[in-house]
């Protein structure tokens, strides 16, 4: 068991706290199907936490004739086609969120999703309104897994980056998180242990994690194998 004093927590969002890291990975294997482009899923594994239009760019010598744009686009069409798996939030996820609120802890979220998107997955979770600020793809110049999306929500929470908590489901998210001073909780949902070891501590879901007076978080339980 672990006790991490905070100032702030700051939760990434896909993978996080809602899991739709199984339809993400389907819209982008739909993608490269579309287009006749081999890959593995170690490749489409790599998208995890990071800005759709930077993850694609990295790939875009594979779709010649083709903007990062179009293919971004063309990707995010399949998120409402029939059959698509559906998300759910991280078991534990919305009641510590809840907890922290209560306790009057700062809250935001840093997610490598555009806007709408991340406002209608908190909406949906019910906690949108629990947090002070929701950094989105469209508000930094980088993305994960440079750390501008995490000092940019310790500044404006006008919280030290060491006092506060960032949470993370993907390697890239980790090693922003870490980039930018915070402690980091790894939540082993979409990735096997090994690719967030850089993670402070690691847990299965967020039902191994609690608020104690102080506030500080509690871990009752970490992740090693």
């Amino acid at each position: 068991m672990a006790v991490i004093g905070l100032g702030a927590a700051v939760f990434d969002l896909d993978g996080t706290l809602i899991d739709t890291e199984p339809r993400n990975r389907v819209m982008w294997s739909r993608l490269f199907d579309a287009h006749r482009v081999p890959y593995d899923e170690a490749l489409i594994g790599s998208f995890a936490g990071r800005r759709g239009l930077e993850a694609l760019a990295d790939h875009a010598h594979l779709f010649p004739g083709r903007t990062v744009e179009e293919l971004f686009e063309q990707a995010v069409s399949y998120e409402s086609l029939p059959g698509m798996p559906d998300v759910a939030p991280v078991p534990g996820a919305v009641d510590l969120v809840r907890s922290l609120a209560d306790a009057g802890v700062p809250l935001a979220v840093v997610t490598s999703g555009q806007r709408p998107y991340a406002e209608r997955l908190l909406d949906m979770l019910g906690v949108r309104g629990l947090l002070d600020l929701v950094v989105t793809a469209g508000d930094v110049v980088t993305g994960k897994p440079h750390p501008e999306g995490y000092l940019a929500a310790a500044r404006d929470l006008d919280v030290p980056p060491q006092e506060a908590v960032g949470f993370e489901d993907a390697p890239a998210g980790v090693a922003a998180v870490k980039a930018a001073g915070m402690t980091c909780v790894g939540v082993v949902t979409t990735q096997p242990v090994g690719a967030l070891a850089r993670a402070d501590h690691l847990v299965a879901d967020f039902m191994e994690v609690d608020v104690v007076p102080g506030p500080a978080l509690r871990v009752h339980r970490t992740v090693t194998s």
